[in-house]
């Protein structure tokens, strides 16, 4: 049965309604900034760009970098962003917007995110790079999905039971990256740990202004989580949701962070420029040399 009008929403010039994207605008490996004026800090380093659009705050850019095509697209910040994004990119590649039908063939896309965090922990210091082996939900976002069959119950019980976490909030969930994009950003400057995706910048990640929270010690109870040797290494607030619906979805995703705060120490970078470009090219160098889909 084709999908109703109301659901799968196209342009007048028939592309996906928020992204502003037709089928042949997006390469299958796809970037993901959160800053607007951060796609052109990817892009300024491919040998050309052939398209680009932009709607609200999702900007996309495709061209080639090293003889790949690849396409770098804004987000926005926080889950209910991804939501978009991710539900509609694989719309680009898994429907057939004349029959408005799902195709018998399935696409998987590879989803790479750079973004900036912060590390919880000492050993992880300013100017490294991280990549997100598991992502940590505490928005909740994810459950209205069904979702049982991407999550780890043993991570995910051990952490709600040295929180105390509370009945009142969505249960957290926890999603492994993409093994196979794992493995290509492996090296010397790549550290790797599990990033929790707060809904919110202030009250959901512990900050307090003139609201009170509710749990006042989440933060230091997430710092000295430790299950396995398995740590919380930094905070934002988009990965477990790229994570959990490109799993879903059938793609492929993995975040890369990078370090310009460090809590745990109370340092923070002197370049931070310098140290987003520098992961900028180490991403789009190991996206060349070992992304062959």
């Amino acid at each position: 049965m084709p999908i109703k009008e109301s659901e799968l929403i196209l342009n007048a010039d028939g592309s996906i309604y928020h992204l502003n994207l037709k089928p042949e605008n997006i390469a299958h490996t796809i970037i993901f900034v959160g800053d607007q004026d951060r796609v052109e800090k990817v892009t300024k380093h491919f040998e050309s760009v052939d398209f680009e659009t932009q709607k609200r705050e999702f900007k996309t850019q495709t061209g080639i970098y090293k003889g790949k095509r690849l396409s770098v697209l804004s987000t926005g910040i926080g889950p209910d962003n991804i939501d978009i994004v991710l539900n509609e990119l694989d719309a680009l590649v898994n429907i057939d917007f004349k029959t408005r039908k799902v195709k018998n063939q399935l696409s998987r896309l590879n989803i790479i995110r750079i973004g900036t965090s912060g590390s919880l922990q000492k050993n992880i210091p300013v100017d490294s790079f991280l990549s997100s082996s598991y992502g940590l939900d505490i928005n909740g976002m994810l459950h209205s999905y069904e979702m049982e069959s991407i999550g780890d119950p043993d991570i995910e019980n051990a952490f709600i039971t040295h929180t105390n976490w509370s009945k009142d909030k969505a249960k957290p969930i926890v999603v492994k990256a993409s093994e196979k994009l794992l493995e290509v950003f492996k090296g010397n400057k790549m550290f790797e740990g599990l990033t929790a995706t707060a809904g919110g910048f202030y009250g959901p990640q512990g900050r307090v202004l003139r609201l009170p929270i509710q749990d006042e010690k989440l933060n230091s109870k997430m710092d000295s989580f430790n299950f396995k040797g398995i740590q919380i290494t930094n905070f934002e607030m988009e990965t477990s949701a790229i994570y959990g619906l490109s799993k879903l979805l059938g793609h492929h995703a993995v975040s890369l962070n990078a370090i310009i705060a460090n809590r745990a120490n109370g340092t923070f970078s002197k370049d931070t420029s310098k140290v987003i470009d520098n992961l900028i090219v180490y991403a789009l160098d190991k996206i060349a040399e070992k992304i062959t889909d």
